[in-house]
């Protein structure tokens, strides 16, 4: 199983590269500096696979023609975490291939997480890796959740109160708590509709014996239902929130976009 690094650091020179269900994006830039980023969403051909997909963007996509050699790949493959004392690299594959159908014959890497004392462990395709290796001297990949978990792990200091996230992106609702400098909890619900949603999130709220009158609930990313579960949510929850990008992100101009995901902006901020 490989191992992936994640520490490539000069943004200017770095083009990311988003891959998720359905979606693809290139972006590249230093927001911390000017705000600003370029963006491109590519049009998938569901008829073709996702490394097709990437192949014939090299032959389509400015960016990607615009000779960068740095590539950080966001994959939103789904993870596996695990204590960072308890890995066992040899068994990493046999847990990964128990707990997730559908992905013999990928590619498991992992990737350190060492502020929350974990170990993520997930698949890529192999012939998507075998794309970016054609056209990239560095590159890693990191779940998509990586810069997310980053992110939120430092809010998770403000207060005394417990804080419960969940991460909305491609219809998929990721929950997760911290304590003790370590992940408590952590899992991926559907999230196509709200009752759903709700159903999910409150029962991991119960599940953890979260304080309804004390404790905090926080939504990020491209929340689902919206509007729905804002109304909802007080009903079992006195302290649910809803995360303000354009504050979370200092207001700076990438901030302000809203068909850039969170995950994509965490990114140019924590990793």
């Amino acid at each position: 199983m490989e191992k992936t690094d994640n520490n490539i650091s000069d943004r200017k020179l770095r083009l990311t590269i988003r891959v998720a269900t359905g979606t693809m994006s290139f972006s590249v830039g230093d927001p911390q500096a000017d705000g600003q980023i370029v963006f491109e969403e590519y049009g998938l051909n569901n008829g073709i696979s996702t490394a097709a997909n990437l192949r014939e963007a090299f032959t389509k996509s400015e960016l990607l023609q615009s000779g960068y050699k740095k590539a950080l790949v966001l994959t939103g493959s789904p993870v596996m975490l695990l204590p960072a004392d308890e890995e066992q690299e040899q068994d990493c594959a046999t847990l990964y291939h128990h707990i997730y159908d559908g992905h013999h014959g990928e590619e498991i890497l992992h990737a350190a997480l060492p502020d929350l004392n974990a170990v993520a462990v997930f698949a890529v395709n192999k012939d998507l890796k075998l794309v970016v290796e054609d056209h990239f001297g560095d590159f890693a990949f990191v779940p998509l959740m990586q810069p997310v978990w980053t992110r939120l792990y430092h809010r998770s200091f403000s207060g005394t109160r417990r804080k419960l996230f969940a991460y909305f992106h491609e219809k998929r609702m990721e929950v997760f708590l911290f304590q003790q400098n370590r992940f408590q909890f952590s899992n991926s619900f559907d999230a196509t509709y709200a009752h759903d949603a709700a159903y999910y999130l409150l029962y991991a709220w119960r599940q953890l014996g979260m304080d309804k009158e004390r404790d905090e609930v926080y939504l990020a990313g491209n929340i689902t239902h919206l509007d729905w579960l804002r109304k909802q949510l007080p009903r079992y929850v006195r302290r649910s929130f809803i995360i303000n990008q354009n504050t979370d992100f200092n207001n700076i101009s990438m901030a302000q976009r809203d068909d850039i995901p969170y995950d994509l902006k965490a990114s140019y901020f924590e990793i």
